[in-house]
């Protein structure tokens, strides 16, 4: 009977320590352990099998209540500080490179270098809807800031880490999707206009980037999609807006609005932009095309039409290449003497995919900056003939990495004379 004593009061003991380990935040009352072994030694002599199952069930329901309650806890813990439905990815962009003649637009001749490090937040709160956040830090060199030298990844925050784009998107019906946010930029709220990706230059971004140049901040709008290929999309980005007020006279603000039919080869759109003392509009265009609307630089009031289309053949690893084409148009609307009146623009980029390795691409595109091609008053707009052209190839060392060689250059490209030639060489994480 002893031996049968001794397993029972550790069998209790068991009972008690499993629960106790289980939830740490329990207090561990010695006195009611000790009173429960006098208890059970005064009542051994009565014990039977039936009394043994009883109290082993007893236990064992206990214990199964405190384990239960437990995940209860540790489920709302988990809900309360970090949503399950909130993903996170991110990279890291590296590059060095020298341009030729970079000093002829206020940059510089030597071998310069820069990176970005980028981490996406996505969450969904309903299924349909999403809320996104990007934080961004970055340095690089000036040359890469520079007009037509500009590195498709500049993010120049001197290494500080900041919040660089955050909006909401939701559904409105079944082919409508809302976006609006405290920071956006305006083709983010397009149908996609260009499936050409830059290798080095942005001046070659959404198939010219003459018309859809843009700054972080309030914006909002929509997309309307359909299944049989017909979209359109409207949307307005506002800067300043806290300091000059939401949509009014003197705000700083571009509206966009854009139709389009995309199918699973190709597609076309027209974007209307209406701009109101704009202030970004230098990306790709020369120095008079950079000052339509009232003379002064990178300002102005002004009507833009962007017309952009894309072809893919069936097959990639073939001599025939995407093709995406852009041509732009733009007016000022109230130009200064001697300001220009009209400007257009056009892009030509070419992809060719899966050539040599998985993954891999082969990207050649050349554009015309936006040039003047008529004034309001005396102005000369056969002064220069600008062109701009890159080309690059990418590959993957591994699935986590990219590297991209690419060589771009230009002659006039802002000013007559502007002439340059540059190698560059982007890494991504």
């Amino acid at each position: 009977m002893k031996l049968f004593q001794q397993m029972l009061v550790a069998g209790a003991s068991v009972s008690l320590l499993a629960p106790i380990a289980a939830q740490a935040s329990d207090v561990v009352n010695v006195e009611e352990m000790n009173s429960y072994v006098r208890s059970t030694k005064k009542q051994s002599s009565r014990l039977d099998s039936k009394t043994f199952i009883n109290e082993v069930s007893e236990d064992i329901a206990n214990l199964k209540g405190r384990v239960d309650s437990l995940e209860v806890k540790q489920n709302v813990l988990e809900a309360g500080s970090f949503s399950d439905t909130t993903t996170l990815d991110g990279k890291a962009v590296m590059w060095i490179g020298a341009v030729d003649g970079g000093d002829t637009i206020g940059g510089a001749e030597t071998t310069q270098t820069g990176y970005t490090y980028t981490m996406n937040l996505n969450t969904s709160f309903t299924g349909d809807d999403n809320l996104y956040v990007r934080l961004k830090s970055g340095d690089n060199g000036a040359q890469w800031g520079k007009k037509q030298t500009y590195h498709i990844e500049t993010k120049d925050t001197t290494d500080s880490f900041k919040l660089d784009k955050m909006w909401y998107t939701f559904p409105v019906g079944d082919k409508i999707t809302a976006i609006a946010g405290p920071r956006i930029e305006n083709y983010y709220m397009y149908i996609t206009p260009s499936i050409y990706k830059p290798g080095a230059l942005k001046s070659m971004k959404l198939g010219g980037n003459s018309n859809f140049g843009a700054s972080t901040d309030v914006g909002f709008g929509f997309k309307y999609e359909t299944d049989n290929g017909f979209g359109f999309a409207s949307g307005v980005v506002d800067k300043n807006s806290d300091s000059n007020g939401l949509l009014s006279d003197i705000s700083v603000r571009k509206w966009d609005t854009q139709v389009a039919y995309t199918t699973d080869r190709y597609h076309i759109s027209a974007t209307l932009s209406d701009a109101q003392n704009w202030t970004s509009q230098s990306y790709n265009a020369t120095k008079q095309g950079d000052i339509i609307g009232d003379g002064t630089a990178d300002s102005g009031d002004s009507t833009g039409y962007a017309f952009r289309g894309y072809w893919m053949p069936e097959e990639s690893g073939t001599a025939v290449p995407e093709i995406s084409v852009g041509y732009d148009i733009k007016s000022a609307d109230n130009p200064d003497s001697g300001a220009g009146k009209e400007a257009d623009s056009y892009f030509v980029g070419l992809t060719w995919k899966d050539m040599f390795q998985a993954d891999d691409k082969i990207g050649l595109a050349f554009t015309q900056p936006l040039k003047v091609t008529e004034c309001n008053g005396t102005c000369t707009t056969a002064e220069i003939d600008p062109f701009v052209w890159e080309a690059y190839y990418a590959f993957k060392p591994n699935d986590s990495m990219e590297v991209r060689p690419a060589v771009f250059g230009g002659t006039n490209i802002y000013q007559a004379d502007d002439d340059v030639f540059g190698v560059l060489l982007t890494t991504t994480f």
